[in-house]
């Protein structure tokens, strides 16, 4: 009972701040507008490791990869942490299992980039019906645009209502479902 609390904790704190590592990356990717609520938080949130990491890590095309690194590994110290509390024999040699567990990681992290264009587009969408004058509005439109703009071009409105954001969160649902899945069932295989 309490490996599963501490498991819970771990995946709980861990999670939450490599999700904030990743929005941190994609609203510096997406060049969300920086004086906001959202970004402002996410950067008080992460400087504190971001900061060192950029000492060391460099940025590529203006891309910062330190970010992205970070939120790797915090999914692959989270993945050690509770395969250890479960009692999972780590020995001198890890090998395939290490490899298997820095690509679980990866992973991992394009899962939470998933769910966060899902939750992006589900509150850019809320917004849009219920509050389009927000300064939030901006941010949002700024990660889902990328994504939206295609589908829009193919996809007419029906009845002034723009289907494309369901479109996308179903097509999002159908990765996580299908080859999300069965790339994790090949990786665990590993373990």
């Amino acid at each position: 009972m309490l490996t599963q609390a501490l498991v819970f904790l771990c995946e709980t704190f861990f999670g939450l701040f490599s999700i904030a590592l990743l929005v941190r990356f994609y609203l510096q990717v997406m060049r969300a507008p920086a004086r906001n609520q959202v970004s402002q938080f996410v950067v008080a949130l992460t400087d504190f490791a971001v900061r060192p990491a950029r000492r060391v890590i460099p940025g590529f095309r203006g891309l910062d990869i330190a970010t992205l690194v970070l939120s790797w590994a915090t999914e692959l110290l989270l993945l050690l942490t509770v395969m250890s509390l479960k009692g999972y024999p780590f020995g001198a040699e890890i090998g395939m299992a290490g490899i298997g567990l820095a690509l679980l990681a990866c992973l991992n992290v394009f899962r939470m980039s998933l769910y966060i264009l899902i939750g992006a587009l589900i509150v850019q969408s809320v917004l849009s019906w219920t509050s389009p004058q927000s300064p939030l509005v901006p941010v949002f439109n700024s990660l889902v645009r990328p994504f939206l703009r295609p589908l829009q071009r193919r996809v007419p409105p029906v009845g002034n209502v723009d289907l494309s954001p369901l479109l996308l969160v179903v097509s999002c649902q159908l990765a996580l479902m299908l080859p999300v899945r069965w790339l994790e069932g090949v990786i665990t295989s590993m373990l």
